[in-house]
């Protein structure tokens, strides 16, 4: 401990006191001069035993702090004391929880990645597997011509498909990392309905499906006209695709003071109760889902409503239909 700087400068200095009153005292007697002397070594040998203590409390927190870069944030360093000490401890340990919470966040958010480069890498392996053997099929010399013009039709199908499974996810991981601006302008519901209907027009008219809107033209709510549209496309292309042909879908539009609301109804065959829960669950496929879905498309409407203040809800009954309610609200509760 005497090689301490510190130590070293508080012997001087209290040395140095304690010489200048001996030196006083010999001015008045004998008798002095010894007083002020033992009073001076018991001041500071009291001094040398309690800085001694205060680097012993020191050196447990410099263990401590070691034990917390190591992994080990389950300790308790409180004494619930009075004391500078004490304080430091408590603020150490508020520290020491917080920086568990972030481990604890970022290893979720590691968890949450890998199983999403799992999913992904899952996703993109059934169609570069059939255009793999696609394409060694379009090397044959003899292949008929139309054999060649499908094989090339199918690939192209298939890279359109990974063009949309990258870009949706992307515009997931930018949503998860509330990344994406929402712009916040007033939307008349017919207009938006009309937008959304148009890339599904094609493939209800091959089907034979008919379609009907339901609501006041003045029906507006507040939020990002481009984005709202992806959503309700995203659920219209599950209705269309689970509603049979010569079937329906039927749109309605309200507003009232709490809320603005989105009702998608089909007639189609509906989805199981235990499929429910987890529909829109990321790269889920319920038991009625086609061959080529991928299970994105109603997690990202769930998405972007869910970050206009929104919330959607489903409910199904089999061979009946489907009803997805979308409610965006005007004010935060």
């Amino acid at each position: 401990m005497l090689r301490n700087r510190e130590i070293k400068m508080l012997l001087f200095v209290m040395g140095s006191v304690s010489l200048a009153a001996i030196v006083a005292a010999l001015m008045i007697s004998p008798a002095a001069v010894v007083l002020v002397f033992f009073l001076s070594i018991m001041l500071i040998g009291a001094s040398l035993l309690f800085t001694k203590w205060r680097y012993r409390e020191i050196e447990k927190l410099s263990v401590y702090l070691r034990k917390i870069s190591s992994g080990n944030d389950s300790l308790d360093v409180r004494d619930n004391t009075e004391g500078e000490l004490s304080i430091l401890k408590n603020d150490i340990y508020k520290v020491t929880r917080m920086l568990s919470e972030h481990r604890s966040l970022l290893q979720r958010d590691k968890l949450q990645l890998t199983d999403a480069i799992s999913d992904i890498s899952h996703q993109l392996k059934t169609p570069l597997t059939s255009m793999t053997v696609m394409a060694d099929l379009l090397s044959a010399p003899d292949l008929p011509p139309a054999k060649r013009t499908e094989f090339t039709h199918h690939i192209r199908i298939q890279l359109e498909r990974i063009d949309w499974l990258v870009s949706s996810l992307l515009k997931l991981s930018k949503m998860d990392a509330k990344t994406i601006p929402f712009k916040k302008d007033s939307i008349p519901m017919k207009s938006l309905i009309q937008k959304a209907l148009e890339p599904v027009m094609i493939p209800m008219d091959i089907k034979g499906q008919t379609v009907s809107i339901a609501g006041d033209d003045d029906v507006s709510f507040v939020g990002d006209f481009n984005w709202t549209a992806e959503a309700i496309i995203n659920i219209l292309k599950n209705g269309v695709e689970h509603t049979p042909e010569g079937g329906a879908i039927a749109i309605s539009f309200s507003d009232n003071a709490l809320y603005s609301e989105i009702v998608i109804a089909d007639n189609g065959k509906g989805i199981p109760k235990e499929d429910l829960p987890y529909i829109f669950k990321r790269f889920y496929k319920g038991k009625n889902a086609s061959e080529g879905s991928i299970g994105i498309g109603l997690a990202m409407a769930q998405s972007i409503i869910a970050s206009q203040n929104g919330v959607i809800d489903v409910t199904s009954d089999i061979e009946k239909g489907t009803q997805f309610r979308i409610k965006f609200y005007k004010q935060v509760i």
